[in-house]
């Protein structure tokens, strides 16, 4: 099979799309035909090297994809050849004390298929039964394969974590990356009143009609600033922020007394400055999410297979082209995901 690849860190040079060896589903595994997957920035860092990750090499990148079942391992019962599925890429052992009570994304031994272990941007996949997800019939594999990392992500943050409650006000940076289109979306059917934040007119108009009600130039404006003044020096109660150093002193800034800053990312990196003084005097609270829980990721992707949520897509590639989908991602161009295929589906 082809498969993307490399086999050192660095720049996007170092990505190469070509044959691969076949792999073969352990008991537990589902093998998987591949018809399409899509990027994260969590493939940008991976591909640059994340500290304490030792990645065996040559490395298959990806965290997203859908596709068709070719066979399945001894053990598994959940699916049979024609199935259509989409990867759920989160792995937890199921055994510890977090995945017992239904925290798998809490687990001990928790990790990501694309980032510790091989990915599924390749012809073919081998995926764990558990780590899939069922994809009805009349959903195209572009958005089957976009969706379940971002919309499962936001979901917990949100909903389970963050408990956005209808009435109250929530603040979305980078409305136009994958996790912040989602979350507007979420936020939005929670009946929450959504401020969104994006660099360009038409970012903040995507966002607009993803249901943003209030949307922020964060190149033109202090968004800070202006989510107090649209919120009369209130402020908002949640703040969703996954971009990190750069924006995390505004984002505390912008939340009202009591509110809630939810993060589950760092783009800008992972160190920030805060204000200590603003978070006890304000009595704000701090909430890490990460992925989900299987029953979550069931919740949110049900909300995208019947439509009420929307996947936004930028641009199909294909697999051979994935140095510039990280392009895309890196020098932020566009709204939403972008979908990487593998050459033969094109």
């Amino acid at each position: 099979m082809k498969a993307v690849q490399f086999t050192d860190h660095g720049g996007r040079d170092v990505i190469e799309y070509g044959e691969f060896p076949d792999p073969e589903p352990d008991r537990d595994e589902v093998l998987v035909d591949v018809k399409a997957g899509a990027l994260n920035h969590l493939d940008v860092w991976t591909r640059r090297g994340l500290p304490g990750i030792d990645l065996d090499m040559p490395h298959v990148p990806g965290s997203d994809g859908a596709g068709e079942v070719v066979a399945v391992g001894e053990d598994v019962t959940r699916f049979e050849p024609g199935d259509r599925v989409a990867l759920s890429a989160g792995v937890s052992c199921g055994e510890c004390e977090y995945c017992r009570h239904g925290e798998h994304s809490m687990c001990v031994d928790f990790h990501l298929i694309g980032e510790h272990v091989r990915g599924v941007h390749s012809e073919l996949a081998a995926v764990p039964a558990d780590n899939l997800l069922e994809v009805p019939e009349g959903v195209d594999w572009e958005t089957a394969a976009a969706a379940p990392l971002v919309f499962q992500t936001a979901w917990r943050m949100l909903v389970s974590r963050g408990d956005v409650t209808p009435g109250e006000d929530v603040l979305v940076l980078g409305a136009s990356g994958g996790v912040g289109h989602a979350a507007v979306q979420i936020a939005d059917h929670a009946g929450a009143t959504v401020y969104a934040t994006g660099s360009s007119e038409e970012k903040l108009e995507h966002a607009r009609d993803l249901g943003a009600d209030h949307v922020v130039d964060y190149e033109s404006e202090d968004f800070a600033d202006r989510v107090r003044e649209l919120t009369g020096k209130r402020g908002v109660d949640v703040v969703v922020d996954h971009v990190g150093a750069a924006t995390w002193r505004d984002s505390l800034k912008s939340l009202a007394k009591g509110g809630r800053l939810l993060t589950c990312g760092a783009t800008t990196g992972p160190n920030p400055e805060t204000d200590i003084n603003r978070i006890f005097w304000n009595q704000l609270q701090v909430i890490g999410s990460t992925m989900a829980s299987h029953g979550e990721a069931d919740d949110a992707l049900e909300l995208v297979w019947d439509g009420t949520f929307e996947p936004a897509i930028r641009e199909v590639l294909p697999m051979s082209e994935t140095a510039r989908a990280h392009e895309l991602l890196e020098e932020r161009e566009g709204f939403g995901k972008v979908v990487v295929k593998p050459d033969s589906e094109l």
